[in-house]
């Protein structure tokens, strides 16, 4: 089976096997690696802090498991410019490092197996957890509680003060939303890292994932535009032509497709 069968089909179980699935998306970018090695890594990690744990009823135990995860190294990957090995679980592992996201989705795993009540939120910009009915947020990089005025400055801080924060940023995540956002944010590093080819396998995995945006298209249309690829790119400018409201994006949309050949001979 190819990692993206192997990914998908984690998606498929039930329960949802999220940490491996992310696994498979690290290995369809490097062919040494191998998720069992990482799960089994996971397993020592998991006897670890579960020993570490205090005595209290389960559903007060994620933000122990998040200080505890903290404690032992893993937080927020601050390198910058930001590199892809901050969204590979393989490397998140290893090198305890990563994007908030990544972060969540070992937390998560790990909740998972110790019977712990833990779901992410698929917050902008900064990807954060939840105990189902709980009235704050928990930051994946190391437990922070965030009642809604921390969660304010937080998505400040993110996209500016004139943005609102509204019942729908504080939505849970499902597998697939967080498989495809983390497909996102490899899209977008691979891309700031000069690595076009990796970046399309991430881009065309966040096609597979579900619902997709008018940004996705303009991503991918712009990958094939640097890998020269002109009757894919024309794709999908015209599938964000046809998605997007903007008047003005409309007419750029337009004028980039009146650029392109009507035939080529490129492949891809």
């Amino acid at each position: 089976m190819k990692p993206r069968q192997a990914c998908l089909a984690c998606l498929e179980r039930e329960p949802v096997a999220l940490l491996e699935a992310s696994l498979w998306i690290a290995a369809e970018h490097e062919r040494s690696v191998v998720p069992a090695d990482s799960l089994a890594r996971l397993q020592d990690l998991q006897r670890e802090i579960n020993a570490s744990l205090p005595m209290l009823p389960l559903c007060e135990l994620a933000q122990p498991l998040l200080r505890q995860l903290n404690a032992l190294g893993f937080q927020q990957d601050e390198y910058h410019p930001l590199r892809p090995q901050a969204a590979l679980l393989d490397k998140v592992l290893q090198r305890r490092r990563g994007q908030p996201l990544a972060l969540a989705i070992l937390a998560l795993e790990l909740a998972r197996r110790l019977s712990i009540p833990l779901e992410g939120v698929n917050f902008p910009g900064h990807f954060l957890l939840r105990v189902p009915g709980a009235d704050h947020l928990l930051d994946p990089c190391g437990g922070r509680r965030l009642y809604p005025a921390e969660c304010r400055q937080l998505l400040a801080r993110q996209f500016g003060p004139q943005v609102t924060l509204t019942a729908e940023h504080m939505l849970a995540a499902s597998p697939l939303q967080m498989m495809q956002r983390l497909s996102r944010n490899l899209r977008q590093l691979h891309i700031s890292n000069d690595n076009d080819l990796a970046a399309l396998i991430d881009a065309e995995r966040v096609m597979q994932l579900g619902p997709v945006q008018v940004s996705d298209y303009l991503a991918r249309a712009t990958l094939y535009q640097r890998l020269d690829c002109p009757q894919a790119e024309r794709y999908d400018l015209e599938h964000a032509l046809l998605l997007t409201d903007d008047p003005v994006q409309r007419v750029k949309l337009s004028e980039r497709l009146g650029h392109l050949p009507a035939s080529s001979q490129s492949l891809h």
